[in-house]
């Protein structure tokens, strides 16, 4: 778990090595943790070694390429991901978003922007860790809220489904249900939604929203297709429907 913005360990993957390299530095320079790979293959050998706390993570690459990375990544574990793509590839930015990345910074990079991105998601990832989520049937402690079939822990930034188990959430993603838990009942509209996560500073009509409501409605709702916990409001937003309390 990171016990400060610096402390993270971070590995940058870019096959590119200029680009790669001055990441790496301006971020070491910056009293962050850096290590650097090539490719997937060299990422593998780094994660070996240890646990990374955030990739940033090209997704032009060849061999493997950035998106495969951050969908095996995912699926592996809990682990940040921010993507560095073209300025033209919005499929892919919305693709890499689906996968499961917290954020992404297009090239050519701007680095200070990328320093605060990078210190953005190790922020968002602060948290600390609970031996185990509450068993279904059980109390749940202060701070809980129920979402459909799941329960938030906004203390210890932890989802659990309804058997007790942990369910895998980006950064991002506790962000808009925090936002939502804080204004249940309440039309929120894209803009109010990135002002509330914190990410205001996106480009104007930016999908991320779209993209992380229908990754969560597949963890939190009964039917995805029909949800009843987070609603679409045509035209205006999103709203947490729920007349039910904290618990």
């Amino acid at each position: 778990m990171i016990s400060g913005e610096g402390a993270g360990r971070v590995i940058v993957v870019d096959d590119e090595p200029d680009l790669r390299d001055t990441v790496a530095e301006y971020l070491s320079m910056n009293g962050l943790r850096v290590e650097r790979a090539g490719d997937g293959a060299e990422l593998d050998l780094r994660l070996a070694e240890g646990p990374a706390d955030l990739i940033v993570l090209d997704l032009r690459m060849p061999g493997e390429d950035g998106l495969s990375i951050a969908r095996r990544l995912r699926a592996e574990g809990d682990i940040g991901i921010l993507m560095l793509t073209a300025a033209d590839e919005l499929v892919d930015r919305i693709v890499g978003l689906e996968m499961g990345a917290d954020d992404y910074v297009m090239k050519p990079v701007d680095l200070r922007e990328l320093l605060a991105r990078v210190r953005a998601v190790l922020r968002r990832r602060r948290a600390p860790a609970l031996p185990a989520g509450p068993a279904a049937g059980e109390g749940a402690a202060a701070g809980m809220v129920v979402f459909g079939r799941c329960r938030l822990d906004l203390e210890a930034h932890r989802l659990y489904g309804p058997d007790g188990a942990e369910i895998p959430m980006t950064a991002m993603e506790f962000d808009l249900l925090r936002a939502f838990a804080e204004n249940p009942n309440r039309v929120l509209s894209r803009d109010r939604l990135l002002d509330l996560a914190h990410n205001r500073d996106w480009e104007p009509f930016d999908r991320s929203i779209d993209v992380r409501v229908t990754r969560l409605r597949k963890k939190i709702e009964d039917d995805p297709a029909k949800p009843q916990v987070i609603k679409t409001v045509r035209g205006a937003g999103y709203v947490f429907a729920t007349a039910r309390p904290r618990v």
